[in-house]
């Protein structure tokens, strides 16, 4: 799936995956008051109308982006009909072509690592058949638990030829409390980064490995001795735009192949029509400002890359 990943980015030349995390209040009126007319203000009137709401988004990009990152919480946050919102949303953006990173932040041991794995990247043994369940091409994974959480994913995605993005150093601004504390020397997350690699050894594709790592758009520092740690490790950069990172501090995240990098916008992108600079689109027009805010973004990381 790495490769597919790769051969989407030269196919588009954009290097963007757009955050899909629905929250109502990004959901235009018309689109919630027509979802709660057939379902009621209820669980299944919200994920009906979330779902409606990333179909407009997706029709209007999917031409010009390789992946989207659907955020579970965002759809767990309304039950079960969220999750066959999300469902529904993962396996439409596959109809498209897109690759699709499940950003649900896994991270426990043994059988319940295993689990996770097979429900979000495998197949359930269902008697005599085996059963794909959310189906997505990568996920987000939690190193805290160490190789005993990460392993059964890495098993997976060697059966199903699918991967994973490890969390080596986050966007937040609390992120240093753990991942910057100096052990020997070196910074935790420079730690995790020389596993990530290591992990990533076993499994690779054409030029990168299935193992790649989610490294804040907001630490362009540490994104580049990461970079020099991990060099056939492809990293998920999220924190471009609402959460402040720019073109010009992604750089030092891509390879002198301008691979190696794929950058994550989600509310900038989704919500665009509330932004000033979109506003014009109205509520309507929603998924054309999201169009329009894809091909800025792609603009801003080309002349960034074009000027390193």
């Amino acid at each position: 799936m790495i490769n597919k990943l790769i051969e989407n980015i030269k196919k588009t030349q954009a290097p963007i995956v757009v955050g899909l995390d629905p929250m109502l209040k990004y959901v235009p009126e018309f689109i919630q008051k027509k979802a709660f007319a057939e379902y009621g203000e209820t669980l299944e009137g919200a994920a009906e109308a979330i779902w409606q709401y990333n179909k407009g988004i997706v029709d209007a990009v999917y031409d010009l982006i390789p992946a989207v990152k659907p955020q579970v919480a965002m759809y767990e946050q309304f039950g079960i009909p969220g999750l066959v919102a999300f469902k529904k949303t993962c396996d439409y953006c596959q109809e498209k072509g897109l690759v699709v990173i499940g950003d649900i932040k896994r991270g426990d041991i043994g059988s319940t690592s295993e689990a996770y794995a097979i429900g979000h990247l495998g197949k359930a043994k269902v008697g005599a058949n085996s059963i794909a369940g959310f189906s997505e091409d990568f996920v987000t994974v939690n190193p805290y638990l160490g190789s005993d959480g990460v392993k059964p994913f890495i098993k997976v995605c060697q059966e199903e030829k699918k991967g994973i993005f490890v969390l080596v150093k986050t966007s937040n601004p609390s992120s240093g409390e753990f991942q910057d504390r100096i052990i020997d020397g070196k910074a935790l997350y420079e730690y995790v980064g020389e596993k990530v690699a290591e992990w990533g050894s076993e499994c690779m594709g054409d030029s990168y490995s299935y193992v790649g790592a989610v490294v804040g758009a907001t630490y362009p520092e540490q994104g580049k001795i990461l970079r020099k740690i991990m060099p056939k490790t492809f990293i998920l950069v999220p924190g471009y735009g609402a959460q402040g990172g720019k073109g010009a501090d992604l750089v030092h995240f891509f390879n002198e192949d301008g691979l190696g990098a794929i950058i994550n916008s989600s509310r900038g992108i989704i919500a665009a029509y509330q932004q000033e600079a979109y506003a014009s689109y109205g509520e309507t027009g929603y998924a054309d400002a999201s169009r329009a805010a894809v091909i800025a973004m792609q603009e801003d990381i080309a002349q960034a890359l074009s000027n390193r």
